[in-house]
């Protein structure tokens, strides 16, 4: 999926029918005051522009306008729920009355929220009979307006709603900062494989072959101190192979290549020193990336509540929805988590981030504490 297809996905909820019947039938009487006020005031601005009285009729029709825009936009999201943000406009500060009024005429903007007031009066007009018969009629209040509200909060956020190359530059710099901290989390992760091989197996390796080669000097005179040697050497090269080992499930476990996350995140609860609770639903299985961020998310989490949280218990659900996968850890301890600069939940955070990843951090004083990853599968 490239970053163009990604920007134009955006899921729009399907508005509860109590919140579509109010917004539909409020919304009619704000529409025609709009309608009427932007239509009079472009006819007059324009018609009397040749002496001059247009102009100022012009300036406050085009702020109305924009004022309108912002006050649907707000209005839209608390009511059909459409994730409307403030948009971003052409700046204006520092210039003269007419250079920002020109400025605002050539805002793209200007021009989308002015083609959105015009087309929702007539939907207004046949959306407030539909307003009021669902008033009545059940079954239309149930099943017809909450869908008559998700199109119409489509439409919304077609117009309203940030530009092509406003949500192309969001997610470019998003996606800049993220890959940044991905490269700063992958270059903390060789660090410390670099010093697990230094202070761990390469000790032992160098253990081993001290001890062969003092094994190899002595080996016609003293036999029982060879003895010792070599098994001194054994022991060496079987911790080595320990260390190495547990390295190598560190970077990639074999459970999670083998069986997937439901095995691999009962088998670290299972070594959780409090009691932890997994439930997983993950099918279709997830790319491998996902899995392995998902698993370390999960894995970091449960050692952090372990030592710090004070908690007797913990929950861990992951579930898929169809474009990203949700981990969610709970747990019963004291609260007061939050993301510090080189702390641990920032290093999920980081990590989350090479895939594109969101994390959230609610811990109020007393507990619980909720971290979600929302990790998408296509990025």
């Amino acid at each position: 999926m490239t970053i163009d297809q990604q920007v134009q996905h955006v899921d729009i909820p399907r508005p509860r029918p109590l919140r579509s019947i109010v917004y539909m039938f409020v919304s009619f009487l704000f529409r025609l005051l709009q309608f009427v006020l932007i239509i009079v005031g472009l006819a007059v601005g324009i018609g009397t522009a040749v002496v001059w009285i247009g102009f100022p009729i012009l300036m406050a029709t085009t702020n109305f306008i924009r004022w309108s825009a912002d006050r649907e936009r707000g209005w839209a999201r608390k009511m059909l729920e459409t994730p409307l943000e403030p948009v971003e406009r052409l700046p204006v500060e520092g210039l003269s009355l007419v250079k920002r009024w020109l400025t605002r005429l050539t805002d793209p903007t200007t021009w989308r929220d002015l083609a959105y007031l015009m087309v929702a009066f007539p939907l207004a007009c046949v959306e407030f009979p539909i307003a009021i018969a669902s008033i009545v009629l059940l079954p239309m209040a149930i099943w017809v307006t909450p869908w008559i509200g998700w199109l119409h909060g489509n439409l919304a956020f077609s117009l309203l709603g940030p530009n092509r190359t406003q949500k192309l530059e969001q997610k470019a710099e998003r996606l800049q900062a993220s890959r940044a901290r991905g490269v700063d989390a992958a270059e903390a992760e060789r660090r410390r494989i670099e010093r697990d091989l230094h202070d761990g197996a390469q000790q032992r390796l160098v253990a081993v072959a001290m001890s062969l080669g003092r094994a190899k000097s002595k080996f016609d005179q003293d036999p029982d101190a060879v003895r010792e040697l070599i098994d001194e050497a054994h022991l060496d090269a079987k911790l080595a192979v320990s260390e190495l080992r547990d390295l190598a499930r560190g970077i990639y476990p074999a459970v999670l290549g083998d069986r997937g996350l439901d095995a691999a995140l009962s088998a670290q609860a299972a070594k959780s020193p409090i009691h932890v609770d997994v439930e997983v639903d993950v099918e279709p299985r997830p790319p491998a990336a996902v899995e392995t961020t998902a698993y370390f998310i999960v894995g970091e989490t449960l050692t952090n509540i372990a030592k710090h949280s004070g908690a007797t218990e913990a929950g861990v659900k992951v579930w898929r929805t169809d474009s990203m996968v949700i981990v969610e850890i709970t747990d019963n301890g004291h609260g007061g988590a939050e993301v510090r600069p080189g702390g641990g939940l920032a290093g999920l955070a980081d990590r989350a981030a090479t895939i594109d990843g969101v994390i959230t951090v609610v811990s109020p004083p007393g507990g619980p504490t909720v971290i979600r990853a929302d990790l998408p599968c296509q990025w």
